[in-house]
């Protein structure tokens, strides 16, 4: 396991439930693994080759495909409350006791969820560039099954602010996401992504009452991150859960749109290996020390 990478783990199927997921593992074997969970129309191709091969480094790593994303069997739910629970199967049928949850945007939503719902499964939350359910401005209007029809300029336009620094980086994360050559995921189908965009709009419909009431139950340590120009969700959701969770840290980048993980990503993984520098041991000893919120801007 730990001598693969990003570009060479080969992908692995397993039956839960009976849902066929993939699901690539890879990393430092012995350490809670980092579960992720992606964002609206993607799969495990998706992610930034320089964020996983760095943590893999210290952590081991599971990238997978919910149910009916990418090459994963079965239907994609319409809500985030139903996606949970399929984490939760994927999991189990691995045999995980204990992860730590990195949840980009649509992922981050479920990571909530998750946490909510498995609070002895989920150690610790990064959560990237998301919002609470019945945060500011989730209507996701402008948002459509085909959106990536042309996945560059998505990307490039959604992830990077336009400023010639941010499109630099934009064009470098892009160049990145094509080093896997061998074994690349099946690309999300239409069903899928209209299925997604059902659950981020459901969970972004705002409440009659107790609006953000359920966040307090989130306990666990959890690192925020977002861009400060986030023009898909805006940044206004990320300090609404870092003023709700218990136990929360916000770090916003500067310059930066729904991609700031990966714009910044020299920082981002700075920031990750402090936030999880104890966590193992925490995890081990029952660590009962929180967290106090805090926020920090990094440029």
């Amino acid at each position: 396991m730990s001598n693969h990478t990003h570009e060479t783990v080969p992908t692995q199927f397993v039956e839960a439930d009976g849902i066929r997921y993939a699901y690539r593992r890879f990393g430092k074997p012995g350490t809670v693994p980092l579960l992720f969970l992606g964002y609206f129309n993607s799969n495990m191709d998706a992610w930034d080759p320089a964020v996983t091969n760095s943590l893999a480094e210290d952590h081991e790593v599971i990238l997978f495909d919910n149910a009916g994303v990418g090459a994963s069997g079965g239907e994609t739910p319409y809500t985030v409350a139903e996606m949970t629970p399929q984490s939760v199967a994927f999991c189990r049928v691995l045999g995980l006791k204990a992860i730590h949850v990195v949840g980009f945007s649509l992922g981050g939503m479920i990571a909530q969820q998750l946490a909510l719902d498995h609070p002895d499964l989920v150690q610790r939350l990064i959560l990237l560039g998301t919002a609470p359910r019945g945060g500011e401005g989730l209507t996701f209007t402008e948002l459509s099954a085909e959106e990536q029809a042309d996945p560059v300029a998505f990307l490039l336009g959604a992830f990077f602010t336009p400023s010639d620094a941010s499109q630099a980086a934009g064009r470098r994360y892009m160049k990145r996401l094509e080093s896997r050559t061998r074994d690349r995921d099946l690309p999300v189908s239409r069903n899928s992504a209209v299925a997604q965009l059902a659950a981020i709009r459901q969970w972004g419909a705002i409440p009659s009452t107790n609006r953000y009431v359920t966040l307090k139950n989130i306990t666990h340590q959890t690192l925020i991150v977002h861009g400060n120009k986030d023009v898909v969700v805006r940044p206004i959701n990320a300090l609404i859960l870092a003023e709700q969770l218990p136990n929360a840290q916000l770090i916003v980048y500067s310059d930066s749109s729904h991609g700031a993980q990966y714009q910044h990503a020299r920082e981002f993984l700075q920031h990750v290996e402090l936030f999880l520098s104890n966590a193992d041991a925490a995890v081990s000893q029952k660590d009962p020390i929180a967290l106090k919120s805090s926020v920090a801007l990094s440029g």
